[in-house]
């Protein structure tokens, strides 16, 4: 063989090897940077039992802006990047408001969930930088589903948010909840004064179900917010309260 064929071949070797470690390298997973606003005490002591070892289910109820799907999305991305769930997957019922119709969605599934998967989108761009967000959804660690689509499923190593949860009935919940598998964690985040469903919501009687300390020892646990926690705004913290006084 001459020296010209030998330093070709010792070239593409060493091309080849340093193409697999690049390959490995980027398989690695990637501690997330992830900001957030500061927490109320309220929202960190739901932090604490959203991140303890125990904690499998939580039922969260409160009203718009009391930062449910905020701080459950925070303990999703921080269990994601301590790589203790593999996946984070957000779950929303694709359902019309029932004061006024979308119509008719083109496209296929993912083109028709994209207006529901706004708030994920919105939260995650809160959270983490454009590059973070692109190499979770290039690598299949964050997505999001349609409560339809999870009939014999089953969640190993993820993190669910179920968003809007009291736009579910009964049977869509307990459909979410027997998908758990391994190492799997669900947070169930409503508000029960903005059902688009009605009397066939079946958000507050599951989590009433769960509320009680057989079901703690189980890991499932309830946490409440009220019009105080709201801090979205001052004006939409009077305008609940005065909602409120209505019922």
């Amino acid at each position: 063989m001459s020296s010209k064929k030998q330093t070709t071949t010792s070239d593409e070797i060493r091309s080849d090897s340093q193409l697999q470690d690049q390959i490995r390298e980027n398989e690695k997973p990637r501690t997330l940077k992830i900001k957030h606003k500061k927490f109320t005490d309220k929202q960190k002591n739901f932090v604490d039992i959203g991140l303890a070892d125990n904690t499998n289910m939580m039922f969260i109820n409160g009203p718009a802006g009391s930062a449910k799907t905020y701080i459950s999305i925070y303990c999703g991305l921080k269990l994601l990047s301590e790589q203790k769930v593999e996946e984070l997957v957000y779950i929303r019922n694709a359902v019309e408001s029932s004061d006024h119709k979308l119509g008719f969605l083109p496209g296929a599934q993912d083109d028709k969930m994209a207006p529901y998967l706004e708030p994920l989108k919105d939260k995650l761009e809160e959270f983490l930088s454009i590059v973070d967000i692109k190499y979770l959804q290039e690598d299949n660690r964050i997505y999001g589903v349609p409560v339809g689509f999870l009939r014999g499923a089953s969640w190993t190593d993820k993190f669910v948010i179920v968003d809007e949860a009291q736009n579910m009935t009964e049977k869509e919940l307990i459909t979410i909840m027997t998908r758990v598998g391994e190492n799997t964690r669900v947070f169930i985040c409503g508000d029960t004064m903005q059902s688009d469903i009605g009397n066939k919501s079946g958000f507050a009687n599951i989590q009433n179900l769960f509320n009680d300390e057989s079901s703690k020892e189980q890991g499932i646990f309830t946490f409440e917010f009220d019009e105080d926690d709201i801090i979205r705004s001052k004006l939409v913290k009077f305008i609940v309260r005065r909602i409120k006084s209505l019922r």
